[in-house]
This record gives C-alpha cells, structure tokens and sequence, in this order.
C-alpha cells in the first residue's frame, strides 16, 4: 500500500450528507461520519500510520489498477488487472435526501472477478477523532464491532475475519461470476447492528443506489458540447451538498496542502457563502431547481438570524446547519499529507472581513427569485437592513476572497461585488415594488463605480488592479466582473485587463490567482495555479468573443482532470493536483463556463 498515493488518484463517494475518498488501488483514507466536518474515522491521507484507512483489493502488488465511475452515477468502480484474473470492488455510500441529519452512515463495497480467478484482501483499521481515540473491537465469525467514545462502527463480511490487534483482516478468492461484499455501518454508541448482510441485499442496495443517480442526471437540461463533463461536475456538487440544510461544503477533505510540505493546509469541510451563492446560478443553468432553492432557503436563514444583533450580517462561512463557531486548532499528531504541517482543524478566516459575500449573496437571492418561495415582507426587510448596513459599511478595507492573512486592503473585487449587491438590491426591489432606500442604495452603486474606475485602474499596466494602489498586482477574481455586469466584456479596458492577465497570471492556459510575491499573503511558500480562476478564464474570453482561445483553454483543462473527471482546488507546476478534493468551487465554475461557451459557440454557428 503506497503511503501517500497522489491526491489526483481518487474517487469520491457519498451519501448526500457526508462523504469518503478512494484511492485507485481500492483504499478508503478519508471518511468522517456522521457528517462532512466531523471528526475522521479514516485520515490516512492525512497521517499514513496514525488516520487509519479500508483497503480492499488483490493480494498482488503488481496489479494494474483502473477506475471510473458506473455511467451518470456516484458508485466507484475500481478494476483490477492480474496475470491470474481481472476483479472489481464497487464502492458507494446509499443516498440519504432527508432533510432530518442522520446518525447511520453506510459505506458498501462490493467485489467481484469478471476474469479468471483473483484473491482479494481486507484490512480495516479505522481510528476515530482524527486518531486521537482508542478502541475495542468485538469479532464473531464475519461480523465485528468497533466501538469508540461516542462512535460505534459495524463491520459485515460475506467472508470470514480475523483479528489483527484491534483492527480486521481478511481474505477471500473468488473466481469468474463469483461475488462478495463488505459493508462498514457507522453509527451512535448505543444504535443497534444493522440487518444481516447477504450478496443479493447489497447487489439489490446497489441498483437501487444506480437508479437514484441516473434519475437524477436525468433532470438536468444540458444539451451541449461537454455532456460528460459536466454531468461529472452536477454529481460532485451533489455529492458535496448536505441535504438536510441544503448547503454545500467548499471540498470533502481538511488539510491537503497547496504545496506539499507548505503550510498552506486549510479545512474546507464548511459552507462558504460565496462559493454557495455562486452554485445558484450554475445549478439553475442546468435545470436543478430544488437545489438551488435549498441554498437561497439556507442563506436566508442565515441573514434572519443576524437581523438586529450588532456586527456584520453575515459570516463568510458557517458549518453546514448553520452553526456561526469554526474555532481552528492544529492537530499536532498528525504529520499531514507527506509532512505538509499543520494539519488544520476548524477555519479562522470564518472571521474576517470580505465584503464581497454581500454580493454573491444577492447575486443568488436575485438569480432564484422566479424560483424561490417569496420571502415576504419580514424577509424583504432583512434583506434591505442588510443593505442599508452595506452602504455604511463597503468603503472598507478588508480580506478579501482569497482570505489573505497578511492584514486588510482596499480589494477592487471586493467593491465590485458590493456594486452588485446594491445593483441587485434595487433591481429586487423595482421588479417586486418593495419598499427601500433606494436613493441612498443608488448613491452607494454608484460611488462604487466610480472609486473602481479611477483608483482600481492601473495606467501603467492597462487593467484593472487587486488592491487600490496595487499598481503591478492583478488578481483573477476580477474575471467576474463582465460576469456580474459591472463592466462590458468587450470594453476596451477590460480587453486590456484580459491581455494583462494572460502576461502576468496566464501559464499555459492555467491560471494563478495572484503573484504572492508581488503581494504578499501572510504566508509562506507559493501554491498552484487556481483550477477555478481557469475556468472564471474561459468564461471572461468566451463573453469577450475571444472563442477560439476559450475553446482551446478549456478543452486543455480537462486533461488536468483526474481519470474520474474530479478537481483539486490547484494544478502543481507538473500538472499535479493540490489542495483539497474535490473542491466545488472548481466544479461549478466548469457549469458555468460550459454553459457560457457552449451559448457564445452556438451564437457563431448562426451567424
């Protein structure tokens, strides 16, 4: 077992409220139960000999090894090559879309030779709280017991287990047509076993898991180029959104560096504002409207919550039930992704100032308007509170998206999206007749473009800038300006902004967010180029007419994909994927910027 496989060689699984990853050689080395941010039952991505993992697989080392994903579904098959046979394992967790948490989660895997005959192994060392408790394990024949403080974890067999410590091993040959099956039921302390297993239950749990999925990929209305792709990407989003709240989280996983053996290690395990609001608008473009209502429902209740309590209306991110406290702390034991420390627990940028959030925020409220129930007029009132508190409150340093640790800065992007929320705002309230301020939400718009266009315009470099007085510094969070309409994507400043971009943050199509060296970020160390800003490029040249390189560009993304189809938050210096994983963010921008070039390239072939 390799001790730290790259982080590109998974596959994802999940049952809507938390999630697990596989590594092609059949391992489980993440899964945190009962929910995305809970603590880990496997964390050997994190800690080879302290998180504990699954494996399940051929005793031959030498095996080849391949996986996909069974066709429009999220049940991961890992084959098998040996010189005896050729086995799988089908990895899926079964659907939870109830909107009450659950305690029980299953991980079922299912194993087969379709060739010749193959002998698959089993270990199973979990190690709960991040590793940081013990256990006891009780064994019966091919049904064991884990118990830990405040967890319990049922392991069936269709084959029989022996002890190894504390921790399972086992084994089992199967010829040609021959099937088996090991499912891990994690549970409260006092829940009772689950049902006995047997091969035709969970070959029943797995066509049932199938019909789910293609159900569901069957709602979207995409139509174009990219069929695949973007199915792929609509899956992961779900798959990374908690259904009883319907908030998604920014990626499956905590700690994974943006440069091995850096100290850019972050949990991710939360639902950023941002990142959610932006979904809305790619989940619609393809028809998921009860998704998207599910957040703009989340955010809502976010904002209702602040109304009359001092402080800004909103957190840039909270937990998935909406809980505000995401204290972080280092978990000392562990050594990280190959010695990337620290590992990171919680988020204490949750924190700071980004003003943009109140734009992205009203970007999703506006976009889900025809679709949402009306929020009525307390509603509407807590959303105008929350613009009037914005036009005291935007001509304010602040963090910024990028969440920066190197002090507060008159961000540009963080100005245009606070002329976003007003530009929204009052379009809210004409279509709708609601009453506001808009006077002063007018003057506050305004004020905006104007600051944007004399003190965020560099002359010397032709473009618009990260930070006001930030001459040499472009950021590519910028890309959404034509995106909101702050600006049109054919004006000529923003052409240029495009050419500046492509000479300074431009790597053979990939995008770096910003140079850290030329604006410095509190950190050490450099990072990867942003595999979401690559796609916020391809959708800025698309609007810009600019087709032939937005075609080009994003065709040579898809080659930075892993062989599942699933991003990283970063692509290394050798095309490598960095951070966390999969990151949605990096999902959802693939929607949208397929939707835009697919619209644009349609819009030529008429002509």
């Amino acid at each position: 077992m390799e001790r730290y496989p790259p982080i590109a060689e998974h596959g994802l699984i999940g049952d809507l409220q938390t999630a697990a990853l596989v590594t092609s050689r059949g391992v489980v080395d993440w899964f945190a139960a009962p929910r995305f941010d809970s603590p880990s039952i496997f964390a050997a991505l994190l800690d080879h000999d302290r998180g504990g993992y699954f494996r399940l697989g051929p005793d031959d080392p030498d095996a080849s090894c391949k996986q996909l994903y069974y066709p429009d579904t999220a049940l991961l098959v890992t084959r098998f090559m040996s010189p005896d046979g050729v086995g799988e394992v089908i990895d899926w967790m079964p659907p939870n879309t109830g909107r009450t948490p659950a305690d029980r989660h299953t991980l079922l895997r299912a194993v087969r030779t379709v060739r010749g005959t193959v002998r698959f192994d089993l270990e199973c060392r979990p190690r709960f709280d991040y590793g940081r408790a013990t256990h006891t394990l009780d064994l019966s024949g091919a049904d064991a017991t884990f118990r830990a403080p405040g967890a319990t974890a049922f392991l069936q067999s269709t084959f029989p287990l022996e002890r190894d410590g504390d921790d399972l091993r086992g084994s089992v040959t199967l010829r040609v047509g021959e099937s088996a099956a090991a499912v891990l039921t994690v549970c409260g302390k006092d829940d009772a076993p689950p049902a006995p297993l047997t091969v035709d239950g969970v070959t029943g749990q797995l066509w049932a898991a199938v019909d789910f999925w293609q159900t569901w990929v069957r709602g979207s209305n995409y139509r174009g180029r990219w069929h695949d792709m973007v199915n792929r990407s609509a899956i992961t989003l779900k798959l990374l959104t908690y259904a009883p709240t319907g908030a998604p989280v920014a990626a499956a996983t905590m700690g994974l560096p943006e440069q091995v053996g850096g100290e850019r290690n972050w949990d991710y395990r939360y639902t950023w504002v941002r990142d959610g609001s932006l979904s809305v608008r790619s989940l619609l473009d393809l028809g998921y409207v009860e998704e998207a209502t599910a957040f703009t429902r989340w955010l809502g209740d976010r904002l209702r919550e602040s109304a009359g309590k001092p402080g800004e209306p909103l957190q840039i991110m909270y937990r998935v039930d909406g809980e505000p406290l995401l204290g972080e702390e280092v978990l000392g034991h562990l050594e990280g992704y190959r010695g990337s420390a620290p590992v990171r627990l919680g988020n204490a940028a949750a924190d700071q100032l980004q003003l943009d959030i109140y734009g992205e925020a009203l970007y999703a409220l506006s976009a889900g308007r025809e679709v949402a129930v009306q929020t009525g007029y307390r509603g509407w009132k807590v959303l105008s509170n929350t613009l009037d508190w914005l036009a005291d409150s935007w001509d304010r340093p602040d963090e910024g998206i990028w969440e920066t640790r190197g002090g507060r800065k008159d961000f540009t992007y963080s100005r245009v999206m606070c002329w976003s929320a007003f530009d929204r705002g009052l379009r809210l309230a004409s279509e709708f007749s609601r009453p506001a301020d808009t006077d002063r939400w007018t003057e506050a718009r305004d004020a905006i473009l104007e600051q944007v266009m004399e003190r965020g315009w560099s002359e010397a470099n032709r473009a618009y800038v990260q930070h006001y007085g930030g001459e040499d510094v472009l950021d590519a969070s910028l890309l959404l300006m034509p995106r909101v309409g702050f600006i049109s994507p054919r004006d000529p400043s923003w052409l240029s902004t495009l050419d500046a971009m492509d000479r300074t943050l431009v790597s053979d199509s990939l995008v770096y967010r910003y140079d850290p060296a030329a604006s410095p970020d509190g950190l050490r160390g450099s990072e990867g180029t942003f595999s979401l800003c690559t796609f916020l490029y391809v959708d800025a040249l698309a609007r810009a007419g600019r087709l032939r390189p937005a075609r080009y560009t994003f065709e040579k993304m898809h080659t930075y994909a892993n062989h599942v189809g699933l991003f990283a938050e970063e692509v290394g210096a050798s095309g490598e994927q960095l951070g966390n994983f999969p990151q949605a963010f990096t999902h959802l921008s693939l929607i949208t910027a397929a939707c835009t070039l697919d619209e644009a390239l349609d819009r030529q072939r008429s002509k």
